[in-house]
């Protein structure tokens, strides 16, 4: 007599196999199935799968009559590289990837777990969004993602990879994650898509033109990395995981120190022209720095005149923020404020060192700016800065003028150790423009007045500009040679690495949003 019941033979085979007639829809749009994007994910045989045999329970809108298993998301976790990660990934070939109640209760499972593990959670988003059969359970479903996400924030890391359409509410998910990730021609993401926008506005624009991944990475900056295909995507997603922690109380993972305290650099010696006006690329500073000269930049192509990136110095992991000169000669405007500020608070949340390399001649000028609030989100970066508690390091490579200093880590925010190449010149304003201000009665009266500006010119250098003035005054620590940056960094490094820094006690600060 048999005590136990057999399972349906070949269900799970059935289920993991799906609908061929829906996968064979899934491969002619360009796109890999669910299980697919985790296969190319996670290290092999390593997922291990949670509620394969769910299906939802709706009544109603001939919901009864189909039921699949899994409810269109697959679930579970895995490994990168040997390190834990929990995933969900939506599955458009059942019911659209759209939401219901069944297929959110998944989710919910899989970010408490991650929470509960100390894990990163990946979400794979491939969605028509809410399952309008189901109605507002839906949308309730929508609300206990969300909710999730800010609990997990600054605890776990969370990555979004947008990997088909995601609209509507779902939208929200990926720009409650850490990293949003999206491929051109293949994701698509919007609060409301291109038919409400026509009614509603007249406007008439595409998918892509709406919320294609290059609108995403480059305009809105809600993606932070974009790829031409998803097999890219997904490795770099794995290359992103080696270089964050598995949660807040822990280290992100080291790689064995390469020498970085004794490791010269002389080609930083010719990196900066002499005209302080001339340009330069600001990732061949950081090359220079980083081990291998390798390094992961984020929101690559949005507000590029800010540069931040995350790396290894001596087998340690660094968040970089810098000027990049080569994009509006390197001013703060709104949006390098926004995207700055964003990634120095996600390396305090995760105790990732901070290295900031400062060529800024201010912010940026102008009534758009203005206007659009340029002192409410220059504030947001200067809060993150001082909110940071984790060590922080301050290269002054060569322009650092006004409010602009100020906000780029300077000692007066708190930064730990300030070091300054001897092409630094850190005033309120470049000598030029200063000297148009102090002395515009003198210049206006003069019959010489290009002679006498040149002259005047040169002693505000001389005096309150040459490559000491700061260091004099307590305000920078060392000025040292170019080729000497590497190993100043990284010894800086190693003496702040066990620094300690309680937050006040307090609910939350009010943040300028």
């Amino acid at each position: 007599m048999r005590l136990v019941r057999e399972p349906s033979p070949g269900l799970r085979e059935r289920i993991t196999a799906g609908n061929p007639d829906a996968v064979a829809r899934q491969h002619a749009l360009g796109k890999r199935t669910a299980r697919e994007r985790l296969a190319l994910l996670l290290d092999d045989e390593s997922f291990t799968e949670v509620e394969i045999y769910r299906r939802h329970q709706a009544r109603g809108m001939k919901m009864s009559e189909h039921a699949p298993h899994t409810d269109g998301v697959v679930t579970g976790s895995g490994t990168i590289e040997g390190r834990r990660v929990f995933v969900y990934a939506q599955d458009f070939t059942i019911f659209g990837g759209s939401l219901g109640a069944a297929h959110a209760a998944k989710i919910h499972k899989v970010m408490d777990l991650a929470l509960a593990a100390g894990a990163p959670l990946i979400g794979l988003n491939d969605s028509g969004g809410a399952r309008i059969q189901e109605g507002v359970t839906a949308l309730h479903g929508y609300g206990g993602i969300f909710a999730r996400h800010v609990a997990a924030s600054g605890v776990i890391p969370q990555i979004a990879v947008v990997l088909g359409p995601c609209a509507g509410g779902a939208a929200y998910s990926p720009a409650l994650a850490d990293f949003t990730f999206m491929v051109r021609g293949v994701s698509q993401m919007y609060l409301t898509g291109p038919d409400v926008v026509a009614t509603v506005t007249g406007e008439r624009v595409t998918h892509d033109e709406l919320g294609g991944a290059d609108v995403h990475g480059r305009r809105s900056g809600v993606a932070s990395f974009v790829h031409d295909d998803e097999e890219s995507c997904l490795a770099d997603v794995r290359y992103l995981v080696s270089l964050l922690p598995s949660n807040n109380l822990e280290p992100a993972p080291a790689a064995p120190e390469c020498g970085a305290t004794e490791d010269e650099r002389p080609a930083l010696a010719t990196v900066v022209p002499e005209s302080p006006n001339q340009p330069y690329d600001m990732r061949s500073v950081i090359a220079e720095l980083v081990d291998d000269g390798d390094f992961l930049e984020v929101h690559e192509g949005w507000a590029g005149n800010v540069i931040c990136a995350l790396g290894r110095i001596d087998g340690e992991v660094v968040g970089l923020v810098g000027n990049q000169p080569m994009v509006l000669a390197g001013v703060l405007d709104i949006e390098a404020s926004q995207k700055a500020a964003r990634f120095v608070r996600f390396c305090d949340s995760f105790s990732i060192p901070l290295v900031t390399l400062v060529d800024v001649p201010g912010f940026l000028p102008g009534t758009s700016q203005e206007y659009a609030g340029v002192i409410r989100h220059g504030a947001k970066l200067l809060y993150a800065y001082c909110e940071a508690t984790v060590p922080r390091i301050q290269v002054i490579v060569r322009k650092a003028y006004g409010g602009a200093y100020i906000v780029m880590d300077s000692r007066s925010v708190g930064t730990d150790l300030s070091l300054a190449w001897p092409t630094n010149e850190i005033a309120v304003m470049g000598a030029e423009g200063a000297v148009n201000v102090l002395f515009r009665k003198e210049l206006a009266a003069s019959s010489s007045p290009d002679e006498l500006r040149a002259e005047l010119v040169g002693e505000y250098t001389e005096q309150l500009m040459h490559p000491h003035y700061a260091a004099e005054r307590g305000l920078v620590d060392d000025v040292i040679e170019p080729a000497d940056t590497r190993i100043a960094v990284a010894r800086g490094l190693r003496m702040l690495r066990t620094k300690r820094k309680r937050a006040e006690q307090r609910k939350h600060g009010n943040v300028p949003l």
